[in-house]
């Protein structure tokens, strides 16, 4: 593959990932994508073969696989330290790349087919989020009753400033410093499942 044909195929894919953001998926055609990026309508179909294919795409490109691999995979050292480490993936990605994150939570909320897409890449994640409070849960590092409730909070916890945005509270979203936010979050978590302040600062 060509220097010029990677270059047309990045372009495309910045400009569905920006247009998705903003407008949803069925709100934006192939057209304006191909405007956004500059190039020929024909070029999405010879380099992805039409705009479902755009949008997987995207998920394969930009969503972070040291995310995918290294955290749903890899066997952690303790609980605490997997969840510490899930848990500032998931706030830097969400708050470092905006728009894919706007694409997930849009179309987790709307249930489309491509919500299939959306969660082949997240369920690994939670998957293993869920996996290491059942560990913590037993080894008596997590202070909790239910897994299951102490998932809902976790993520919630998580994802909370991605809801913040779109409050009526005064929150400077813009200004948050990433690296702060991941720290705190993952505090609060901590703190949340009930560990100890040895642990928490190891």
């Amino acid at each position: 593959m060509t220097e010029p044909e990677l270059d047309i195929k990045t372009r495309i894919l910045l400009a569905a990932k920006k247009l998705f953001a903003q407008q949803g998926y069925d709100g934006t055609s192939v057209r304006q994508i191909c405007d956004e990026a500059g190039a020929n309508v024909s070029l999405v179909s010879y380099h992805f073969g039409g705009k479902e294919k755009v949008f997987e795409a995207l998920f394969e490109h930009f969503f972070p696989d040291h995310m995918m691999n290294e955290l749903a995979e890899e066997s952690m050292s303790s609980p605490v330290e997997g969840i510490r480490r899930i848990i500032g993936e998931v706030v830097k990605f969400t708050m470092t790349d905006r728009e894919m994150s706007d694409i997930v939570q849009l179309e987790i909320t709307l249930r489309t087919h491509r919500t299939d897409t959306v969660f082949r890449f997240l369920d690994p994640v939670w998957t293993r989020v869920r996996e290491l409070l059942q560990e913590g849960k037993e080894q008596g590092v997590f202070q909790i009753e239910s897994v299951s409730y102490a998932m809902l909070q976790v993520m919630g916890v998580a994802l909370a400033h991605k809801r913040a945005k779109n409050s009526r509270f005064s929150f400077d979203y813009q200004d948050m410093n990433t690296d702060e936010l991941a720290e705190q979050t993952i505090e609060f978590v901590l703190r949340g499942l009930g560990v100890n302040s040895n642990e928490r600062n190891h």
